[in-house]
This record gives structure tokens, C-alpha cells and sequence, in this order.
């Protein structure tokens, strides 16, 4: 489903980010790409959804060649993947049902079709309850839940966590890692971005190590 062939990105003035990486992620797996700070994690996200471009090397997503995607076909096409940041960026003036919807409103979702598909995500996530609540009255682990509730509306056929759990407490980490494990029951493909440790020997899922750009190890129960 995805894969990066010879991948390389270079920042000016020599800044090597990824240096030559080729790996493949199957349809429905759950994968942990881990390592630390300034591993060449993020870049790699950042790469898959378009965001930056590599310098030398191909990569495909679906019936997607993502190197080689137009400026006018990015937002159809990140549409198929849905992305979770550390960082909320949830509106703080609108509900959690208002911050929801409003992913599907930009993108011009009939009224009819934002109210079914609204309250359907959140419940997928926990967070029926809460549609009236504004961002400041969740928690921490409640609000990343209303991210990754965003992240779905669009029924993407991967979910990229990048450090969802980074600002919360071990409970609420697992809360969330708990959503994700859910969502990829369902099929979706789920790349978390971390290097939390503990989540990740307790997932038991297929681990990808970076270090310094490039894929040190690949352990499909790692």
C-alpha cells in the first residue's frame, strides 16, 4: 500500500534528514516508527502526505505516485490519509462536534452529510457524549481523541500519528494508542510516529528503527 523506494531528503546547506530509505507498509498493518529527536521520523511523515518533497527517490501510496502529484491533486489526495499531531490545533471557540465538522465544511460536505458523519466518529473514538464540550473542559487525552475523530471523517485509508501521546500522562497515552488499535481493527492502515518506549513494547506490533535518516532495523513483533 505504501512504499519508499531510495529515498533521500537533503536540506540546504547539507543537512542529511533521510538518506536512502526504502521500506514498505501493507494495507491494515499497524506500524511504530521510532527513534530519537532528529531521527528523520517526522520527515518521513512529512514526505508521505506531500508536505515536503524528496530530493532523489519515489514514493507511492494506493494508486497514488506521491513524488509526482500536482499541486491541485493534493487535497484529494490527503484526504486518504488522515493525520494526528502532538499538538492539538483544535479551534478553541467551537465545540468538539464544531471542530469536527469543520473538516468536512472546508472541503464543501453537505449539512446532511456532516451531521451523520460527525457524531459517528465520535463515537468511534469515546467522545459521544462530549459534542456540546468545548476543547478547554477535555482532557488532555480527550482532546487528542477529538484530533484523531477529525483525522476520520473523511474515511482515509491510513492514519499517520505523529507523537500523539507526547504532552500526556500514562493513562491517557493509553487511551489513545487504545483508539488507534481500534481504528486499525477496522482495516485502516496506522503509522505512530514515537519514541515512547513503554507504548511501544506494549504493542507488540511491527517496529521501524531510524537513526540518523537512515532504517537501522525492521522486527515485525518488535
Amino acid at each position: 500500500m505504501i512504499r519508499f523506494h531510495n529515498v533521500t531528503k537533503m536540506y540546504p546547506p547539507k543537512t542529511m534528514a533521510v538518506k536512502n530509505v526504502t521500506l514498505e507498509i501493507g494495507q491494515g498493518e499497524f506500524v511504530s516508527l521510532v527513534g530519537t529527536s532528529g531521527a528523520g521520523k517526522t520527515t518521513l511523515a512529512k514526505l508521505l502526505i506531500a508536505q515536503e518533497r524528496p530530493t532523489v527517490g519515489k514514493i507511492y501510496a494506493g494508486d497514488f505516485e506521491v513524488t509526482r502529484l500536482r499541486r491541485g491533486e493534493l487535497p484529494f489526495f490527503r484526504r486518504q490519509i488522515g493525520v494526528v499531531f502532538q499538538d492539538f490545533k483544535l479551534l478553541n471557540k467551537k465545540t468538539v462536534f464544531e471542530n469536527v465538522a469543520f473538516a468536512l465544511e472546508v472541503c464543501g460536505a453537505p449539512p446532511k452529510r456532516i451531521e451523520q458523519v460527525v457524531p459517528a466518529v465520535l463515537n468511534i473514538v469515546g467522545l459521544g457524549n462530549k459534542l456540546t464540550n468545548f476543547p478547554y473542559e477535555l482532557s488532555g487525552g480527550e482532546q487528542q481523541r477529538v484530533v484523531i475523530a477529525r483525522a476520520l471523517v473523511h474515511q482515509p485509508k491510513v492514519i499517520i500519528a505523529d507523537e500523539p501521546t507526547g504532552n500526556l500522562d500514562s493513562i491517557n497515552a493509553q487511551d489513545v494508542i487504545d483508539v488507534l488499535l481500534k481504528i486499525n481493527g477496522f482495516g485502516t492502515t496506522v503509522i505512530l510516529v514515537t519514541h515512547n518506549r513503554e507504548i511501544v513494547n506494549g504493542l507488540k506490533k511491527r517496529v521501524v528503527l531510524m537513526h540518523q535518516g537512515e532504517i537501522m532495523s525492521d522486527k515485525a513483533k518488535g
